[in-house]
């Protein structure tokens, strides 16, 4: 390619900003900003100063122009396009991670549509009249469901507790719900109160939840609670599908993080001394005498 004859008789060549917009499948305007940006000014100017493009500007808007397709940004391409040292195959592995981080949220969105639609087909669907009767305050924000989807799709503790959920009828939401808001008198009673987060009356509350949860949904082990409380106290929409936004009060979620971890601290404890319980008992008679002995004897050495 060479500039317009015309162009070359005035004693100057190249090509007009218009001409290389056509050629490019660019607007006129996005070559004038690549040009302020410094991504691609015009090597010449005709006598009038208008924008005269070369060959290798042409290569260079090429290059642009697919790093931009990639999607990476602006600061970067000119990074790219402007040191021919940068390391181009190391941005390329790193915008390829990306990509491929981006095309798995893609995939598991449509399966989030996909579920949603299955439901919508074949679920327990409850009327708009029926979901105020039974939830009442208690807001379900789609988002967070999302998300959630998103976070713990692959596990199997939310895949039964989403199949249990989508078994449930009415009058399965409607006890539900009445066991849910019964437990939440009582924790906002304790808060109220100031009863201590890990005092024995709040850790028999946070037990209840656990076993609430593993009764309704899923088995819940004090590992899961754990994850389940810290969700309750980074997201504010997770929490309010436990207290309703008009009952919350500042530290509350604080409050139930403390205990439900106090809880399964406890509970691991209590598990534990189980095992060793059940390991002694199956040991022969003798050695259980033996250990004792052993023990009788180190305590009086002490």
């Amino acid at each position: 390619m060479s500039g317009s004859t015309s162009d070359s008789a005035r004693g100057f060549t190249g090509y007009s900003v218009g001409q290389v917009a056509g050629f490019a499948g660019v607007t006129v305007r996005t070559l004038r900003y690549y040009d302020t940006a410094g991504l691609l000014s015009p090597s010449g100017r005709s006598p009038a100063g208008y924008r005269r493009y070369s060959d290798a500007d042409l290569a260079r808007l090429q290059q642009v122009l697919f790093y931009r397709e990639l999607g990476f940004p602006l600061g970067e391409i000119a990074a790219l396009v402007r040191d021919p040292g940068a390391s181009v195959l190391d941005a390329l592995r790193a915008r390829h991670r990306q990509l491929s981080a981006q095309m798995a949220k893609l995939q598991r969105m449509v399966e989030v549509a996909e579920h949603a639609m299955e439901v919508q087909r074949t679920g327990v669907e409850l009327t708009p009249q029926e979901r105020f009767e039974v939830f009442g305050d208690v807001a379900f924000d789609l988002s967070y469901a999302t998300e959630a989807h998103l976070k713990w799709g692959d596990s199997t503790g939310y895949r039964e507790a989403m199949a249990r959920a989508a078994g449930h009828g009415k009058e399965d939401w409607r006890r539900l719900m009445v066991e849910a808001a019964e437990w939440r008198g009582r924790l906002l009673a304790a808060f109220d109160a100031g009863a201590a987060a890990d005092g024995p009356p709040v850790l028999a509350l946070a037990e209840e939840h656990r076993q609430h949860v593993g009764r309704w949904f899923a088995p819940c082990p004090p590992e899961m609670h754990r994850r389940i409380a810290d969700d309750y106290l980074a997201d504010a929409r997770a929490f309010a599908l436990v207290v309703p936004v008009v009952e919350q009060r500042p530290g509350l979620a604080a409050y139930l993080h403390t205990a439900v971890h106090a809880n399964a601290r406890q509970q691991g404890q209590q598990q534990q001394e189980q095992e060793q319980e059940q390991e002694r008992q199956r040991k022969p008679q003798g050695q259980q005498q033996q250990e004792h002995q052993g023990q009788q004897r180190e305590a009086a050495g002490r």
